[in-house]
């Protein structure tokens, strides 16, 4: 599509959503991950692009970043799709274009001037076991092979864990004393079979309703509680631990994104590791995260709204759990863009509706995603829950250093 296309497209679908535009379902398979079927897509889904690409156990949101799955990545991986419908025709566009044509428009000013894309994305992680130890680069080492660092937060969002998968624990950074020698006898024993990296690391019993930040440069194997993961745009990581229960991790992970010059070079793999972070005697004290209210909360409650800080200890993205009560109807301000995902219960969202599907085709559209301008968010999103028992419930996330968490 041509960029006056594009933009023409993209500024209709803003300006009928009165600032809030609709996102469709951007659907990731991982080869080396086994779904845990927690994120609603239907059962004869998940391995709707081949086996041979693994099955689907991500769902991304308001991403701008294409995935990096390798050789067999399909056109626009992991890009989210602004959906606009006039006529009984359904058109769609790129949120990478359209944030490229709008700029400001879309994401702010100040975001625009600050980075010149919509920086950052979330997802749901849905697997089935646990990941193996791996690690997200710092800028210093990402920017190498041409790409940004990454951190990212998670949280485990109640109405996608009905159960737990087979290990709801995750393994972070490395226990206080770890020598570096320690962690290279791992490295260089990585394609003996088990190089036993996660014993060198502590595992934490992961709680619903709660979440943990994870900075770039961060070992970790993350269990396998549902996720939900605002991150900066970047899929770059590689994998340091060679076995996960029975799966063989390949060698060829543990030297994604590692530039051609370093590739078996152990010394390469410990510098990618920040060492202070990852062996932090009080990690768990500094990285966990408890919801906090963005208000009191009796205040909300009364107002008909209770929401909640759910990450907030990086200056690369944040979130928010709004919950609007059983036929209450409110007016929420934002001083940021923000993308959002509904998890539970139905209603009105300014002028669209929106809903909690139960189950969604591969290839179905929905209207539980959607990205709401700075400019909508500023002058406020009025909420209806017509529901006399039901909550509305979404996830909301927000881009780099956003205004309202800098003030709380």
């Amino acid at each position: 599509m041509s960029g006056q296309n594009v933009r023409e497209t993209a500024g209709k679908a803003l300006q009928s959503g009165k600032g809030i535009v609709r996102l469709s379902p951007t659907w990731v398979p991982r080869s080396f991950c086994v779904p845990g079927r927690r994120i609603k897509l239907h059962p004869d889904d998940y391995y709707a692009l081949g086996g041979e690409r693994g099955g689907i156990d991500e769902r991304w949101f308001a991403s701008t970043t294409p995935a990096d799955n390798g050789p067999l990545t399909s056109p626009n991986e992991g890009l989210s799709f602004i959906i606009f419908e006039e006529n009984g025709k359904v058109e769609k566009v790129l949120l990478l274009d359209a944030v490229s044509e709008l700029k400001g428009e879309l994401i702010g000013e100040r975001l625009w001037k600050a980075h010149k894309r919509w920086p950052m994305y979330s997802k749901f992680f849905d697997n089935k076991g646990a990941l193996p130890h791996h690690i997200h680069h710092r800028d210093e080492h990402a920017k190498l092979t041409g790409q940004l660092g990454k951190p990212e937060a998670y949280y485990f969002p109640p109405q996608v864990n009905n159960h737990g998968g087979d290990f709801p624990y995750t393994f972070f950074g490395l226990n206080p004393g770890t020598t570096k020698e320690q962690v290279r006898k791992c490295l260089e024993d990585f394609a003996k079979g088990d190089n036993k990296i996660t014993n060198l690391s502590t595992a934490y019993r992961l709680e619903v309703g709660t979440g943990w930040d994870v900075p770039p440069g961060v070992l970790h194997a993350p269990g396998s509680l549902c996720t939900y993961e605002p991150q900066k745009a970047s899929d770059v990581f590689a994998m340091y631990q060679s076995l996960t229960g029975d799966q063989v991790v390949s060698e060829e992970l543990l030297w994604k994104n590692t530039p051609e010059d370093k590739i078996n070079d152990v010394d390469w793999l410990l510098d990618v590791i920040d060492w202070e972070l990852n062996v932090d005697p009080d990690f768990a004290q500094n990285r966990f995260m408890r919801p906090v209210p963005v208000q009191p909360t009796k205040q909300m409650q009364a107002e008909g709204y209770v929401e909640n800080w759910i990450c907030y200890k990086s200056t690369a993205f944040s979130a928010k759990e709004l919950t609007v009560l059983p036929g209450r109807t409110v007016t929420i301000k934002d001083s940021a863009a923000y993308g959002m995902i509904m998890m539970q219960g139905h209603g009105k969202m300014g002028v669209w509706d929106i809903e909690t599907p139960a189950l969604i085709r591969f290839r179905q559209l929905t209207h539980d995603e959607f990205f709401v301008s700075e400019q909508a968010a500023k002058d406020g999103v009025t909420i209806t829950n017509p529901s006399k028992t039901d909550p509305t419930v979404m996830l909301k996330h927000f881009g780099p250093d956003n205004p309202d968490l800098k003030a709380k």
